[in-house]
């Protein structure tokens, strides 16, 4: 899985696991809540800035998103290899 997909569907989990509604989300980070739908659909690339701010919301670490991330990456390359 490419990085513009994985990023999205982390945002996501995370976002849903905190109990969250976009518009929340948006309200706890101070960012737009149409800039948040974007991101979760991959229209848009968020800057570490805006990636930190994000996890600051969910409280969760930017490095416990990015090995999420990562994870997704690798496992979908180990099943696209076989």
């Amino acid at each position: 899985m490419e990085l513009e997909k994985a990023i999205p569907l982390v945002l996501k989990k995370y976002r849903k696991a905190a109990g969250l509604s976009q518009e929340q989300l948006a309200l706890e980070s101070g960012l737009d809540r149409t800039y948040i739908s974007f991101l979760e659909r991959g229209h848009r690339k968020p800057t570490i800035h805006t990636l930190f701010r994000l996890c600051s919301a969910l409280n969760v670490q930017p490095s416990v998103f990015i090995q999420e991330v990562e994870k997704i990456i690798e496992n979908s390359s180990d099943t696209s290899i076989n």
